[in-house]
């Protein structure tokens, strides 16, 4: 018989996909989100311990812009989850993000199973996210010049989690998930201009940051630690996690841009 796997987040780019690629294998899911079908919150205590009740695998995400619980690790293991996967990032060490190497470290220390999902900038950053403002007003800075990024298909990443969650052979393992080719942020956008039918402009100096983050109110000393943290960022080189874990090639963006930005969507 399936054991009951925990999708939190699940409302979420990939949370939502994970949990519908489990169903759809006919595995049985608690969906989990302070929205979900089970209420859960990082700030209510109160609701961990159902929401983890007769739970065997979690798939695992950071609230956004908080750190992971080690106590909330702690009580999914003493619950008797067995297997954790949780989704990180590409580039943690380089941009100091404390937040996702400790959620890493609590992991690894925890007892379970545990498989890491490193990914890169999602292809749904630029419509489910943050960047999807900036392709409806057509002009989009990141101070990363024409740095290469491996963007990756937030489906490839569920596809990645829910083979972990449900196979062996992934235990102990960090993947490092990418798109099949690297782009700068400003061939990406290109992409989705040529997609659309619009120009899009994209400007890659941290002067063109600073002005779009003083449009956007943000606070100059959060602005200069990003564009610190950005220089810190290595050229992406992309991987085969995504075939070898899933046995098919991983989503080109070009194809993520025609798929939805295209005129038949």
């Amino acid at each position: 018989m399936d054991r009951l796997i925990l999708v939190l987040g699940a409302t979420g780019s990939t949370g939502r996909r994970v949990a519908g690629r489990l169903a759809q294998q006919g595995h049985p899911v608690r969906r989990a989100s302070r929205s979900g079908d089970v209420r859960f919150d990082w700030t209510d205590r109160d609701t961990w311990r159902p929401t983890l009740a007769g739970t065997h695998a979690v798939y695992l995400m950071a609230p956004h812009e908080l750190p992971i619980d080690p106590a909330f690790v702690h009580e999914a293991v003493d619950q008797g989850v067995r297997r954790i996967v949780l989704l990180s990032s590409r580039g943690i060490e380089e941009m100091g993000d404390e937040r996702l190497l400790a959620a890493e470290r609590d992991l690894k220390a925890s007892g379970a199973d545990w498989t890491i999902v490193r990914a890169d900038w999602f292809d749904q950053n630029f419509d489910e996210g943050f960047f999807r403002p900036a392709v409806e007003a057509g002009a989009l800075a990141v101070p990363l010049g024409d740095t290469p990024q491996a963007f990756v298909d937030a489906d490839d990443i569920a596809a990645v989690a829910a083979v972990a969650l449900t196979t062996p052979g992934h235990e102990g393992r960090t993947y490092e998930v990418t798109g099949p080719r690297a782009l700068s942020f400003a061939e990406a956008f290109a992409l989705i201009g040529e997609a659309a039918g619009r120009r899009l402009a994209f400007d890659g100096t941290p002067d063109g940051y600073r002005a779009q983050q003083r449009g956007l109110g943000m606070p100059a000393e959060q602005t200069e630690g990003e564009i610190a943290a950005f220089a810190r960022l290595r050229p992406a080189t992309t991987t085969e996690a995504v075939p070898e874990v899933t046995g098919r090639t991983a989503i080109d963006f070009a194809d993520y841009a025609t798929r939805v930005w295209g005129p038949v969507r």
